[in-house]
């Protein structure tokens, strides 16, 4: 794993490693601030950093208070305000408040063992979260059907008592990429940039290889089963970029039959057309295939396997974000 979320896996690997740890959660924002409700930070007892929670100079000072947090093992709210003219200065983009929940994994903190859970049910992909009583100093992790609304829209945030802050941990974002080819190439890293688990298929060994696709995980298997041994859900994007109706209405039948946030397929208006009329005479309904970008990506004048890559994950980023 290998994102900006995965605070939560670095803060128990340091643990594991015989290291004291503070995490760092934004709770609340006013005006600008280029990091959500929910953003993390961890900061280890040796000082080193990993997240982010503001994109600025906060972070040096909300290291400093961890440093402390870790020594006195007591957790922390930290509220930093800024005018617009300094607001570049701390990487709030133009000026603000930012509310940050400073707690130190320890016996007065939050639990080791809440911690565990935590990273546990991400690694499986089942939805978690963690509660905490920012006055009281209560906390316990929770299921998802307590703020079913919270979890169906990945939103974190104080509750109406303004109290109570709820850190939802959906699983981590996907992107399954159909078709090892040259603007996969581009795709994949770009994914990876923005927070995507990235999974690269193609049953053609020329194609997905190391060498093209190095580090990333690469699966050599006809598309409808690999997706079926994936398992796709709701935090899953589907691109298919093969161009090859064999390869492509296999994983586009497969993903139509899933809750995947995004189903994406590369070809001009005509060749979507006709694989539209596939679909129809597979059985699928217009209700369903309407759930396919086709052509692929947002019209930004692409030119090239890098730009067109970048459309896509726009449109993607787009298809998410409405959603929430």
């Amino acid at each position: 794993m290998n994102r900006f979320d995965d605070i939560p896996e670095k803060a128990l690997g340091w643990i594991h490693a015989g290291k004291n740890v503070a995490l760092a959660t934004v709770v609340q924002t006013w005006g600008s601030a280029p990091r959500r409700v929910g953003s993390m930070m961890a900061v280890s007892s040796d000082a080193e950093i990993e997240g982010s929670v503001s994109g600025g100079c906060v972070e040096g000072a909300v290291a400093a208070e961890a440093l402390d947090a870790i020594s006195d093992g007591l957790p922390r709210m930290l509220e930093y305000g800024v005018s617009d003219g300094d607001a570049f200065a701390v990487g709030l983009a133009c000026g603000g408040t930012i509310r940050i929940w400073l707690d130190p994994v320890c016996a007065s903190g939050m639990a080791v063992q809440d911690l565990e859970v935590i990273v546990d049910r991400r690694q499986a992909r089942v939805a978690v979260g963690y509660q905490v009583n920012t006055v009281t100093g209560g906390r316990e992790v929770i299921e998802p059907n307590i703020f079913p609304d919270r979890f169906r829209l990945d939103r974190s945030g104080l509750q109406e008592d303004g109290e109570t802050f709820v850190a939802v941990h959906n699983p981590p974002l996907r992107m399954v990429v159909v078709g090892a080819v040259h603007i996969a190439q581009a795709l994949v890293p770009m994914a990876r940039l923005v927070g995507y688990d990235p999974i690269v298929v193609d049953p053609r060994e020329a194609f997905a290889t190391q060498s093209r696709f190095p580090g990333e995980r690469l699966i050599l298997d006809w598309p409808d089963e690999a997706l079926q041994a994936i398992g796709l859900d709701a935090r899953t994007a589907v691109v298919l970029l093969t161009h090859d109706p064999k390869l492509d209405d296999p994983a586009i039948h497969a993903a139509l039959a899933s809750d995947v946030f995004y189903i994406g397929a590369l070809g001009s208006v005509r060749t979507h057309a006709k694989r539209r009329e596939r679909l129809r005479k597979g059985g699928f309904s217009d209700s369903a295939i309407g759930r396919i970008h086709g052509p692929v990506g947002l019209d930004i004048g692409s030119s090239g396997p890098s730009e067109i890559a970048l459309s896509i994950l726009a449109e993607v980023t787009a298809v998410l974000r409405a959603a929430q």
